[in-house]
């Protein structure tokens, strides 16, 4: 369990106000940036950000973590958390895509993903295709494209997708698949070089949940995602419409 909730267990309930997101790794900054929108239109109002893999926060809720809105980075993630959702509440509010991203001063040559697999790519990474969406979405994909197999050996999976984009960053790998928000929140750093083809649109869903501290808060938080603003807000974090 995150630091986050362990302290909302362990310290016993929070203030009533209180609205506590747990939301996919791959929107930090955009949450972020909505939260602080969502407590400056409602006074009094605190938003309690929790980022992890999707499969994780789901693992968290499920062991009665006190969570008012759970935002997915994939479906798959969110049907696992659906025997928690309060019916009628689940909603898809932003799409995303996929892309092969390298170090800035990368000198390697990108054409296909089968440049992947060139002499110069020693270490790949992405996130684990067991718990992360991202690292679902990867895998899929190469599969499609006939390269999962020859590759595999080469990744170096992260926790999370975010993790992923550091270990680009840092240039502790050649080359990562992340997604296309994840390169615009380390510009300066990385840069994407090939965009990849997923056999499913990637769609973010959001729900609150059936056992929420603060139904009417995940309620309002809820709408304020889905609302003009808080679409606008995740465009300028390069996000796509639902």
């Amino acid at each position: 369990m995150s630091a986050l909730l362990l302290s909302l267990c362990t310290a016993g309930h929070a203030a009533a106000a209180d609205i506590t997101v747990s939301a996919a790794a791959s929107l930090n900054n955009a949450f972020r940036e909505a939260a602080a929108a969502y407590e400056a239109a409602h006074p009094g109002h605190k938003v309690r950000l929790n980022f992890g893999a999707s499969d994780a926060l789901v693992a968290q809720i499920a062991k009665g973590a006190p969570v008012d809105v759970f935002a997915s980075a994939d479906q798959e993630a969110m049907d696992k958390a659906q025997p928690h959702v309060a019916q009628g509440t689940r909603r898809d509010f932003a799409s995303n895509r996929l892309v092969v991203a390298a170090p800035a001063a990368s000198k390697l040559q990108w054409r296909t993903l089968a440049d992947l697999g060139q002499p110069g790519v020693q270490r790949l990474t992405t996130g684990n295709p067991a718990s992360v969406p991202a690292g679902r979405y990867a895998r899929s994909a190469l599969e499609k494209a006939g390269q999962w197999q020859a590759l595999e050996p080469k990744f170096v999976f992260a926790t999370n997708v975010r993790q992923a984009l550091d270990y680009i960053a840092r240039g502790e790998v050649e080359a990562g698949l992340v997604y296309q928000t994840d390169v615009a929140s380390q510009a300066d750093k990385v840069r994407a070089v090939l965009a990849v083809p997923t056999t499913a649109p990637i769609s973010y869903p959001l729900a609150v949940l059936k056992d929420a501290p603060n139904a009417a808060g995940a309620r309002g938080f809820a709408d304020f995602i889905m609302s003009p603003g808080g679409q606008a807000i995740l465009a300028r974090h390069g996000f796509g419409k639902p």
